[in-house]
This record gives structure tokens, sequence and C-alpha cells, in this order.
């Protein structure tokens, strides 16, 4: 029996090199196929697509940017160029308008709203996706509910409560509403406070953390993008929010009123109909200048927008 069993393991150690060496051994790389013709027709076609769509979107920029270096005659023309630039619009627009005190006072207004909608939405979304109660995911569609209102029905109600408050002609009603959270940004912070390893909170509270450590000091700073991501799109809201300025402030002096008011105001007062001139040319000029705040914000944010965008919905 010895001698029938001892050749296996030399057997076997002469054929581990064997199928060693034929592991070891890499197939030859298949030829890359030739590129179609076709591919470069693709390509091209694709810039075109890309440039068209750009113009697109920059056209109105640039017929704004043009009719506010034209002439009282010359402003609707549709010329992207003007014949003869009046630089002096620029001028003369400040003295004609208070378009400072607009800007400041939309900008005060502004960052109100997005930081206190901001940490009231992450507090909510913090102890949705954090805590476990009876009754969770019922409360949450009820959050979530609320968005199908439609702002019509509560506009006559919520007008009423700030009635009774006495805030009308104030700002108090511009921003005040955002103390209470939204909705939409309560789900946007939760989907990304699910996505954070959980264990990093159990561990806190092990080591004596409360809840306020645990929100303000490990889920804030790791969702600093999606943080950001609500004070740009609240920061543009509350920009552009002309319904709730014509409710609460038209009535008070234009110095208060915001930007997008400001503007209205600046069209009904050169109007023809309502003893204007038609100098339409300065109401181009103060509608690119309460522009430009926000094409900063979004060249300050970019980098921030398409991280949260990207790393928000994660995990459900």
């Amino acid at each position: 029996m010895t001698t029938v069993g001892a050749p296996r393991p030399a057997a076997t150690a002469q054929a581990a090199p064997v199928a060693l060496a034929g592991a070891t051994v890499a197939r030859p790389a298949a030829p890359e196929p030739p590129r179609g013709p076709r591919r470069p027709a693709v390509r091209v076609l694709l810039w075109v697509l890309l440039i068209a769509f750009a113009a697109m979107f920059l056209y109105p920029f640039v017929w704004l940017l043009s009719a506010s270096l034209k002439g009282r005659g010359q402003v609707f023309d549709n010329a992207l160029w003007p014949d003869s630039p009046r630089w002096d619009n620029y001028v003369t627009v400040w003295s004609e308008l208070p378009l400072v005190h607009w800007m400041v006072n939309s900008v005060a207004i502004a960052l109100l709203a997005a930081v206190l909608v901001a940490v009231s939405s992450s507090l909510v979304a913090f102890g949705f996706a954090y805590f476990r109660f009876p009754l969770r995911g019922l409360l949450f569609g009820l959050v979530l509910a609320t968005m199908m209102l439609p702002g019509a029905v509560t506009m006559i109600p919520v007008y009423l409560v700030w009635k009774e408050l006495g805030a009308l002609g104030t700002w108090i009603p511009l921003f005040g509403a955002n103390l209470f959270g939204s909705a939409f940004y309560i789900f946007l912070q939760r989907q990304f406070f699910l996505g954070l390893p959980r264990e990093l909170f159990e561990a806190a509270r092990i080591d004596g953390a409360s809840y306020w450590s645990m929100f303000w000091r490990i889920a804030m700073p790791l969702s600093v993008p999606s943080f950001v991501i609500v004070l740009l799109f609240e920061f543009q809201a509350s920009w552009n929010n002309l319904q709730a300025a014509l409710i609460y402030l038209n009535a008070g002096s234009p110095e208060d009123f915001t930007a997008p008011l400001g503007i209205a105001y600046a069209m009904t007062k050169y109007s023809p109909t309502a003893g204007g001139q038609g100098d339409y040319q300065y109401v181009m000029v103060a509608s690119l200048l309460v522009t430009l705040p926000m094409l900063a914000l979004f060249a300050f944010g970019q980098r921030y927008f398409i991280e949260g965008v990207a790393t928000t919905g994660r995990k459900g």
C-alpha cells in the first residue's frame, strides 16, 4: 500500500505548477474595434445641440443687457446691440429709483427666511430620521400632504392671522412662517440624514451626548451640502416672492419695497397710462441689477448644489 500511494503526492506536486502556470497565462487583448464613421458626426451634433440650448437660455439675459443700454424709443426693437449705447442709464436709475433700499430689503428678508427655514426644517427632519416612535410614518405623511394644498387655499387664513397679530405692513409675514419649517425641505433633509450611519449617533449617545449635541455636532457638519441647498432654494424663492410683498408691503413707502415689488412699482411709474414717459430702459437697468445677486449666489453655491443633489436621496 505504501508503494501504490507514494507517487500520488509527487503527481500532485507536478500538477500544481502546471495549473499555476496555466492560470498566469494572460489571454491576448482583443483588438479595439475601429470607430465608425458616424462617431465624429454624433459628437458634432451633440455640440451643436448644447450650443443651441445654451443660446436659448442666454438670450433673455443678453436681450435684457442690450435693452438697458438703449434709449426710450429703441427698448423693444429686439436688436441685441444698440446703435449708440446709453451708459448714462445706469447713472440715472440710481437717482430715479430707490434701488439700494430695494436690494438691501430683499437681501435682509431673504437671509432671514433662508436661515429660519433651513434650521427649523433640519430639526424636524432629524427627529423623523433618528427617533423611532409610534405613528412616525403617519405624521411624516401628514407633513408631506401639506404640499398638496394650493397657496390660494391658505392665502386668506394666513392673511387674517398676520392681521390679528398686527404684522401687516412689516417684514414679519415675509419670513415669519419659515420658523415652522417647510414640508419640502423637511423631506429633503430627512433623506440626507437617513443616509448617515446610525452607529455614529449610537456611539455618541453611549458617550453621554445629548440629542442636541448629536444634531449640532454630528448631523449638521455632515449635512452641509444639503443645508446649503435649502439655503439657496429658499433665498431664491424669497428674493423672487412678489405675491407676498404685494399683499403685505404694497401700502407702505416705496423705500420699504423688496426688489420684485420695486420693479413692479417702476413699471407703473414709467407707464404712459400712469402719467409716465415710457422710460422702460430704467426698468431694464433695475431688472438687470437685481438679477446679479442671484448669479453671484449660484456661482458661490454651485459646488454645494451639485454635491447636495448627488448625495441626497440615497436611502429612503
